[in-house]
């Protein structure tokens, strides 16, 4: 997706080895995106990145419910933002 890419290319220094890196990026960026902005970058994306995104999207958000119930210990749903329920 050109997006990532251009996000990617962006920020490729700040990113280094942590994965905290890309999530505090990719916090800090969606803050700055309107729904409006949110849609039309979907609409670009190809059904198959669609469905990956969402894939990746409910598997995050099932880990997560998870972890609430003590289910998994090694996931850490606290370094989400309260709007990611």
């Amino acid at each position: 997706m050109r997006f990532i890419d251009d996000i990617y290319s962006l920020y490729r220094e700040q990113l280094g080895e942590d994965e905290e890196n890309a999530v505090s990026v990719v916090l800090s960026i969606l803050e700055d995106q309107s729904r409006e902005n949110m849609l039309s970058l979907i609409e670009e994306m190809e059904d198959e990145e669609v469905i990956q995104m969402v894939g990746v999207y409910l598997v995050e958000m099932l880990k997560m419910k998870m972890a609430q119930d003590g289910k998994v210990r090694d996931w850490d749903f606290t370094s989400y933002p309260p709007r990611f329920h």
